[in-house]
């Protein structure tokens, strides 16, 4: 008789337990509501900006990491092959360190500027994005606010330019480059090659934290984020 009710209490003990998990169950898999989902993105994307200007912003955070590091600019190779050849090869070396000192000094103000364009997402978007690839919100970042950011950006850029002599630095290499005999003069816009190349690398790392996100349940720092990106396993 004992054991009779023992095992009658372990079933309904079970019974109740199953239950309870099947409850849970359902609540975190019912429909997302769109503000739940819009709300959802936009903590994902502050998320990933946060941690990407924080990574950006230190010492070497662009320098020292071969995916961003930004190298002398790409229509002025010619002024750094020449310059290296007589040898101001330091000189070339020290104005690319400085360049990315800025970059990096630029992207520890870059957050409001983001921030700000994630406020202007639609539900539709926000949709379209949860659905997509695992980079589908940082592409929809840069699609729809790269011009914005470009010119509020730039001013943060020129700023950080001047601050570590960038400017001067790469100023001299090109009147230098163009005394040389017969060369091409050349003269490319610093400040927006500085500034395309730090918002490249920002939307790098912003990729980086939204997959990781979308992947690994535990970069899901809060409820909203668990909830959203839960629902789409």
């Amino acid at each position: 008789m004992k054991s009779l009710l023992l095992l009658l209490l372990l079933v309904a003990t079970s019974c109740a337990e199953l239950t309870t998990a099947l409850q849970s169950t359902s609540t975190s898999k019912r429909e997302l509501t769109e503000n739940e989902v819009i709300k959802g993105l936009k903590a994902a994307l502050e998320k990933g900006i946060k941690a990407a200007s924080s990574s950006a912003s230190k010492e070497d955070g662009y320098f020292g990491n071969s995916l961003i590091m930004i190298a002398f600019p790409p229509d002025a190779r010619e002024v750094e092959k020449k310059l290296r050849q007589i040898g101001m090869g330091k000189e070339v070396d020290k104005f690319v360190l400085t360049l990315n000192r800025a970059a990096e000094k630029a992207s520890a103000k870059a957050v409001d500027v983001f921030v700000g364009a994630i406020r202007q997402m639609s539900v539709q978007d926000a949709w379209g994005i949860l659905r997509g690839e695992e980079d589908a919100a940082t592409q929809y970042l840069r699609k729809t606010t790269s011009q914005q950011l470009n010119t509020e950006f730039r001013p943060i850029v020129k700023v950080a330019l001047d601050q570590v002599s960038a400017t001067r630095y790469y100023t001299d290499l090109v009147t230098t480059y163009n005394k040389i005999p017969f060369v091409t003069k050349v003269n490319p816009d610093l400040e927006e090659y500085a500034t395309e190349k730090a918002i490249d690398g920002l939307f790098t790392l912003v990729a980086k934290e939204e997959a990781k996100i979308r992947k690994d349940p535990l970069a899901r720092t809060s409820e909203i984020l668990q909830r959203v990106f839960g629902h789409t396993e």
